[in-house]
């Protein structure tokens, strides 16, 4: 038995150590985000954030997360109310058939939590092990300078709250 931290919440697992995480996310946990593309962490559809870093969970086993924080997509937002990720990504319509989407928010979430402001380059080249065959590339690019500006107004907000109170 393994105990997962998930989106803030504990789950008891049952399953062989060496299970990939991807497997236990959508088996055993119920949560689908994160996608079964190729098996061998080459796509990036399964891309979750274990203690702040993108993590590919199809190649990453179970006994490697004890006592860590996974983060799925589903644990950024709701439908009623979207992280700024997911908001900037349905506000640029930057998916297509949405295969790769989840991965690609879960690595530029990722991104922008270490780092607010970062240059084309820096996402380019972070969304570098994603691979998206429909063709978005411009709008997804659109969407992670997006909620970074979204993320920073909202950054801007709360401080403006704390100096109100």
């Amino acid at each position: 038995m393994v105990t997962l931290k998930v989106n803030g919440r504990e789950h008891q697992v049952d399953a062989d150590p060496d299970t990939p995480l991807l497997y236990v996310l959508r088996e055993d946990i119920k949560l689908n985000a994160a996608k079964f593309g190729c098996g061998l962490g080459q796509c990036g559809a399964c891309t979750v954030i274990v203690d702040g870093k993108a993590v590919l969970s199809c190649v990453t086993p179970m006994i490697l997360l004890e006592g860590k924080q996974v983060t799925t997509l589903e644990g950024l937002g709701t439908a009623s109310e979207p992280a700024p990720i997911q908001r900037a990504f349905m506000e640029e319509q930057a998916a297509q058939c949405g295969y790769c989407i989840a991965g690609i928010m879960m690595r530029a979430q990722a991104l922008l939590q270490r780092n607010s402001r970062p240059t084309n380059e820096q996402i380019s080249s972070e969304l570098e092990p994603h691979l998206c065959r429909c063709g978005t590339h411009m709008r997804i690019l659109r969407a992670v300078r997006r909620a970074a500006r979204l993320m920073d107004s909202a950054d801007a907000s709360l401080t403006a709250d704390r100096r109100a109170r």
